[in-house]
């Protein structure tokens, strides 16, 4: 797997990642997993991700394991003017340029588009921060609680239980990493097209938003409002799993016939045909009654009748599988410090150009005097630069 040729669709582009946490590293792993020569700038006390939960190696947390493959990774210090030389040599020899730094931050760096623009003018420079460059909270931190506060997911929430909360998942983070992903490979046909680099700009609240309101800007889109916001069947506190008589089953009878099918099992004579369900509209407007009569009719079955039910009446349906299971089931490799793991497959399959993971996970610096050779950085500097490094990494794992 190490050094593997890319053969994907991005193969010959090549990456110069500086960003962190899960956001950036995310959009860069596929942009990796596609085919990218992904290298990634990373302090020598190391990323968060590398911490995030438990894993096999101090420095290789199981986020990190497939949040960073298909990278090189090149430890830098940014505060040193050799260190953000070093940075824009780099640029000079990359096409594309993520960040999730801040504004202030980024000048601070000598690390902005117009620097980077200045050694390499047809870069695609894509930054992502929290909020929007040019409003009042440009420079404020943003996590993705704070995105989800302000995007409108908590209060989705509220609606549906009452008490604003967060999903259960980094949420705005990911569908930022996506966004980003989408953002650059459209810039990257812009420029395969015209010659021409650009500046994008990916806030999180604005990917966020924009991804709530394709279903929840609902009836107050048309000016005046015909209904407010929200999509109600999504909305009733009854959209969940149902219990059967041994587990939990996910059943979404979706027409007229479905509903009529499921009633007539289920010994509710009385619904078949009932104008509730009659029409799309009448569905969605009437979900919470319709879900709690799923939710009752579908404790008196197991979950595998249930199953071979809806098959029947092609009426959409799963039993509830666990996180365990599902990773149970990826496939496995094999990483040369940490050992054993399971790799998440690239979800997109290409039948000329696939996606790959042909490279582990890096450690802090693995491949800074790879990288540096490449720049042409004589061989005593580069001993001296890595020498560096592991003394401002004393005292950490290694």
């Amino acid at each position: 797997m190490a050094g593997a040729e890319a053969a994907g669709p991005l193969s010959g582009v090549r990456v110069l990642d500086l960003t962190s946490v899960v956001m950036g590293p995310m959009a860069t792993a596929i942009l990796g997993d596609l085919g990218a020569d992904v290298i990634t700038v990373e302090s020598a006390r190391g990323d968060t991700n590398r911490a995030m939960g438990s894993g096999p190696h101090p420095q290789l947390s199981g986020i990190s394991l497939n949040l960073l493959r298909n990278k090189r990774n090149v430890d830098l210090d940014l505060k040193t003017d050799e260190g953000r030389e070093l940075l824009l040599r780099l640029a000079a020899t990359c096409d594309v340029f993520v960040t999730n730094l801040r504004p202030g931050p980024l000048a601070r760096l000598g690390a902005t588009y117009p620097d980077i623009a200045a050694v390499r003018p047809d870069v695609v420079y894509c930054q992502a921060q929290g909020w929007p460059s040019d409003s009042p909270r440009a420079e404020e931190p943003a996590y993705d609680d704070i995105v989800q506060a302000a995007s409108g997911v908590a209060d989705l929430t509220e609606q549906v239980s009452g008490v604003p909360a967060l999903l259960p998942t980094i949420f705005a983070d990911k569908v930022t990493g996506l966004t980003i992903v989408y953002g650059v490979l459209a810039a990257l046909i812009h420029r395969e097209r015209t010659g021409e680099g650009q500046h994008l700009e990916v806030p999180m609240v604005d990917a966020t938003t924009a991804f709530l309101l394709v279903e929840h800007g609902a009836g107050a889109i048309p000016r005046p409002a015909t209904g407010p916001a929200g999509y109600r069947r999504v909305l009733t506190p009854e959209r969940r799993p149902h219990r059967t008589q041994d587990g939990w089953i996910a059943m979404l009878p979706y027409s007229q016939e479905n509903y009529d099918a499921l009633f007539a099992l289920g010994g509710r004579a009385d619904l078949v045909g009932d104008e509730r369900y009659a029409t799309g509209r009448a569905r969605i407007a009437h979900s919470d009654f319709l879900y709690r009569q799923v939710r009752e009719i579908a404790a008196g079955r197991t979950t595998a009748e249930w199953l071979a039910f809806c098959a029947d009446h092609a009426i959409p349906a799963t039993r509830v599988a666990s996180i365990e299971e599902i990773v149970d089931e990826l496939p496995e490799s094999t990483h040369p410090v940490a050992g054993a793991y399971k790799v998440v497959p690239p979800p997109v399959r290409f039948a000329k150009t696939p996606a790959s993971v042909r490279r582990p996970a890096p450690l802090i610096g693995e491949h800074t005097d790879e990288v540096l050779s490449e720049l042409g950085l004589p061989a005593e500097d580069r001993a001296r630069l890595i020498a560096t490094s592991t003394g401002r990494r004393r005292g950490r794992p290694s």
